[in-house]
């Protein structure tokens, strides 16, 4: 008999074909719990991509679900008329201000069903549109109506028909796509759902949608109520839910999470493996900064960032490590930036390289990312002895103490500036800021402490036993 607990993790746009912060706690989470085995069941957009990451061996099984990928859904009008009744039941009782029995619509729902051609052809689902349309959205357009329904709910039917691998418990690291198929394996199979979040799902696709320039009028607003809507039922039907930080857990809360299932779980990284860093520092003042070349990172407020403290100081440079072909347009533009600011013979784009390497002459750490969570790299400069300057972004503010001397709004170049110069000018209070932020590293966030409360918290919920008070169709 295999002892190992089976555990699926389900993810949507990250791990293993995506690099950054999800993805490297996945692949600390599975091999470092070398005694659990673990299934992938991923929610990509498109098939076939290159996976980013060398699988470890305690990885037995991988499925990817492609969003919008009719060809893999069954078809059988018969089979969807419960599911049809179902769907169209938990609309009305939404559209009453009602909440719907989400687990009861679920188990009506057949795994690897497509709904999606019912919810043009059904006359029920025509005259729900029609009737919602004229109550909710009377300023647009019925197609703007009928296009954003569409969109919105092909992507859901997706979710909800995914048909993951067996496990004896199904973790999302995410609430979205990712969390509905969890929640949908759930129900089916009668396992416990456990969720966890590093950002705020909802709010990060929030921000995605009001930036873009092809989500317009009611698109927009009825995708901003769909993830909003997702994440509170995610948080409401899920076992067990783990935040990185307690202001993320408040926000659960909000969205309706029992607290008695949340709790907080910070990120850990190898403490021996970076505080065994030893510091040989370079000819005039190193900054780094560690992460993909990509907007969200806002390399862009980072070249401005260089350029006024160059015009200060000329013996500085800039190193921005990280991959730059997950978007080459965005790489390109940024190197036309430095060129075009005379400062390309003092910002080095390193491409991926072994971190350790510049941690040990780098003089400051600086994140200009818009988005964060609970960033690695201001753990892993710090038990390497590498301060760290950041935006106030997710729990970043929380983890420098709310020190406005190392904080800064995302985007205001001029205010980072200050905080990366003012620490050039204070080498000896640096110094003992350097020994307390590693002390901080060292006691709140060592890996093996991450690494223990996960698996302690998989053992518990993949009991035989703990299937049993699911709820069953």
């Amino acid at each position: 008999m295999n002892e190992k607990p089976r555990i699926c993790l389900i993810l949507e746009g990250s791990y293993p074909f995506i690099t950054g912060g999800v993805s490297a706690w996945v692949q600390d989470i599975i091999s470092g719990l070398d005694g659990i085995d673990f299934v992938l069941f991923t929610i990509s957009p498109q098939k076939n991509q290159k996976l980013r990451y060398v699988l470890p061996p305690n990885i037995t099984e991988h499925r990817d679900l492609v969003l919008g990928d009719r060809e893999s859904g069954r078809r059988s009008h018969n089979e969807g008329r419960p599911a049809v009744g179902a769907i169209l039941a938990a609309h009305a009782r939404m559209f009453s201000g009602a909440m719907p029995n989400i687990r009861e619509m679920i188990s009506r729902i057949p795994e690897g069903y497509d709904l999606t051609e019912d919810a043009v052809v059904e006359s029920r689902y025509w005259k729900l549109m029609q009737r919602m349309n004229e109550e909710r959205n009377p300023a647009y357009p019925f197609s703007d109506y009928f296009w954003a329904w569409q969109s919105a709910h092909a992507m859901l039917f997706d979710a909800l028909r995914a048909n993951p691998p067996e496990a004896d418990l199904y973790h999302a690291i995410s609430t979205g796509f990712a969390g509905l198929a969890a929640l949908a394996a759930s129900v089916r199979r009668n396992k416990p759902f456990l969720l966890t979040e590093h950002g705020l799902y909802h709010k990060e696709r929030e921000i995605e949608i009001r930036k873009s320039q092809y989500i317009r009028g009611y698109q927009r607003d009825m995708w901003i109520k769909a993830y909003n809507r997702i994440s509170g039922i995610c948080y409401r039907e899920a076992d067990s839910i783990t935040a990185l930080f307690e202001e993320n857990r408040q926000k659960q809360l909000e969205l309706g999470a029992a607290a008695d299932k949340c709790v907080v779980i910070p990120n850990g990284i190898d403490i021996g493996r970076f505080a065994s860093v030893v510091r040989a520092p370079r000819p005039g003042f190193h900054v780094g900064l560690v992460g993909r070349i990509v907007p969200i990172k806002d390399i862009k407020t980072f070249i401005a960032v260089a350029k006024i403290v160059l015009d200060r100081y000329s013996d500085a440079e800039f190193h921005a490590i990280g991959p730059t072909d997950e978007d080459e347009g965005y790489y390109e533009e940024c190197v036309a930036l430095t060129e075009s600011l005379r400062i390309s013979d003092r910002f080095h784009f390193t491409g991926r390289q072994n971190v350790l390497e510049y941690y040990s002459f780098l003089d400051l750490m600086l994140l200009t990312s818009i988005r964060e969570a609970q960033p690695l790299v201001i753990m892993e400069g710090w038990a390497a002895g590498v301060p760290s300057v950041t935006t106030k972004v997710g729990n970043a503010p929380e983890m420098v103490d709310y020190d406005e001397r190392f904080l800064a709004p995302s985007k205001d170049a001029a205010k980072l500036a200050e905080c990366v110069i003012w620490i050039r000018g204070h080498p000896e209070e640096m110094a003992e800021i350097n020994r307390a932020n590693r002390e901080k590293a060292i006691s709140r966030y060592d890996k093996k402490d991450m690494l223990s409360s996960y698996e302690k918290l998989y053992r518990r919920m993949a009991r035989p036993e703990a299937g049993k008070r699911r709820w069953r169709a």
